[in-house]
């Protein structure tokens, strides 16, 4: 089984701000490993972006246009 890099309690904490009453251990983990996928493709992209532009470092602008996609 992969690491995660996310706590379970944040995934419970997510899914209660949003309005539920109870939730499960597996819809908690199937929210971290939907939110590490997604998290994973953004870093990736502004990656590509920051070395597209000639720079080691990763900025904030990076990762807002990587988001874009996933955003509704």
């Amino acid at each position: 089984m992969k690491s995660s890099e996310l706590g379970m309690s944040a995934m419970y904490r997510i899914l209660k701000k949003a309005g539920a009453t109870r939730v499960s251990d597996e819809s908690a983990d199937e929210l971290r490993r939907i939110i590490e996928e997604i998290a994973d493709s953004i870093a990736k992209s502004a990656v590509d972006m920051a070395l597209h532009a000639g720079r080691k470092t990763i900025k904030g602008e990076d990762v807002k246009l990587a988001s874009k996609p996933f955003k509704s």
